[in-house]
Parts: C-alpha cells; sequence; structure tokens
C-alpha cells in the first residue's frame, strides 16, 4: 500500500478553476486504480501553513543551542511543531501530486510557504562536502498546473516559473527520481477552445491516475 499526498493550492473548487478540475479527475481515477492506497488531501488554503519568520528562525535557533522545546515561546513552540508535522507527513509519503494554477508564471505564495515548510535538513536533503544531496530517491511526482497562455513553447516558454521551481526542488534538491507534468494552458488565450482544452487534459489526468 502506497501512501499519496494530494497537494492543491488553489482558493477555488473544481467548479471554478481548471487545474482543480483537471486534479479531481485525477483523483478521482487514482482511487478507483489504487483502492488500496491512501490517500492524503493537504489543501494548503485551509491548511496552517507558518511561513518561515522570526518566531521560527529564533525557536530553531534555542533548539540548535540546547534549549528545550518546552522552553520556547508559544508562538515558537507552535510553529516549530507545525513545521515538523508538515515535513514528517511529507517525508512518510510515497508519491506526491501538486496542482497548482499559474499566477504571475509561478504559483499561489501558499505553495512556497508549504515548499519551505518540507525542504528540512536530515528530512529531504542533506549537506556533503561536495554539496546538497537529495534524500526522497524512492519517491515520485506529478505536478498538474493550469496556464491561461501557451507556456510549453514560443516566446512565453522561458517565463514560466512555477513548475520549473517544483521540479528542480523535487529532482535536483531532493532526489525525487520520477517527476511529470501535466499542464492545462491556453484556456484564457483561446476562450473558444476552453472546454475542449480542459476536457483534453481530464483524459490524460486520468490515463496518467491509472498508471501512477
Amino acid at each position: 500500500m502506497a501512501k499519496i499526498l494530494y497537494i492543491t493550492a488553489h482558493p477555488h473548487n473544481e467548479t471554478q478553476s481548471y487545474s482543480m478540475a483537471v486534479g479531481k479527475a485525477f483523483i478521482d481515477t487514482y482511487k478507483e486504480s489504487h483502492p488500496n492506497d491512501e490517500v492524503i488531501h493537504v489543501d494548503l488554503y485551509n491548511e496552517y501553513i507558518p511561513q518561515l519568520d522570526a518566531d521560527i528562525f529564533a525557536g530553531w535557533g534555542k533548539l540548535q543551542s540546547g534549549t528545550g522545546f518546552d522552553e520556547l515561546s508559544e508562538n515558537e513552540k507552535a510553529k516549530v511543531a507545525r513545521l515538523g508535522e508538515l515535513s514528517e507527513q511529507f517525508v512518510a509519503a510515497d508519491k506526491y501530486v501538486f496542482v497548482t494554477p499559474m499566477w504571475n508564471f509561478s504559483f499561489p505564495p501558499v505553495m512556497k510557504a508549504y515548499l519551505d515548510s518540507v525542504a528540512v535538513a536530515g528530512k529531504t536533503f542533506k549537506y556533503t562536502s561536495e554539496g546538497p544531496v537529495g534524500l526522497l530517491t524512492d519517491k515520485k511526482a506529478l505536478h498538474i498546473q493550469a496556464r491561461g497562455g501557451i507556456y510549453s513553447q514560443g516566446p512565453l516558454a522561458d517565463l514560466e516559473m512555477g513548475h520549473r521551481y517544483i521540479k528542480n526542488l523535487l529532482v535536483g534538491f531532493f532526489g525525487v527520481p520520477t517527476f511529470e507534468g501535466l499542464f492545462i494552458e491556453g484556456h484564457n488565450q483561446y476562450p473558444d477552445r476552453g472546454e475542449e482544452i480542459k476536457e483534453a487534459a481530464i483524459v490524460e489526468a486520468k490515463e496518467l491516475a491509472r498508471k501512477f
């Protein structure tokens, strides 16, 4: 039995969002195809995701200097403990599915906060004399991203930074060996083809889910 984290970063649901509609098609099909796997939905807009701030750095610094956890301030304890929960949950999973829109060439800020929470030395990577080495070498991941324009090729290709960031972090830093992308793109650029574009992506999502 595998554990999969279905990580969504969108304030809207599948009736309003192209990425969420395709994501739902993927995860519903995945559940049907892998009935024994555990699927955990991490809805970043409804989860407490602490941003790295002064409390967290102060708490980490105290712990590294030998201060006991119970001696931290209440804010430090709450935030440091929550980051620990998020990183432990991430490491314990076998597969990851990220669902995001493209906002301003990247993804919603809450996704960056989440990725910061799981980029932890000793858990997802380690430092060596030759540089950082990833520790998640037995995982696999998929990123489902909706893009209103065409970014997979053409003049806008170099502007896309959301998918590239997640790929660089997971593959290049965490060591995840298998990382795929499923893109819904062009529905704002070609609004008359919006439904056609979404339906084609849903078909692709279902095919990916059966073998993921």
